[in-house]
């Protein structure tokens, strides 16, 4: 089978960065948020926690006009 290469689509999410440990219930169970994370509100009102350092190689503030 031949593999192909695909581009992820460009999609805009809501998050904020927590300065609390806290629990977050996602689609896969729950998680533990560490201070410092950020917390993700994806497109169909999903939430999950992402470590800094991946988010900011994955995401750019969006500047609104």
């Amino acid at each position: 089978m031949k593999t192909k290469k695909y581009v992820k689509k460009p999609v805009i999410v809501e998050a904020y960065q927590t300065d609390l440990e806290i629990t977050i219930h996602t689609l896969e169970g729950d998680m533990k948020a560490m201070p410092g994370d950020y917390i993700i509100t994806g497109v169909r009102g999903e939430q999950y926690p992402c470590k800094p350092e991946i988010f900011e190689e994955t995401y750019d503030e969006l500047k609104e006009q």
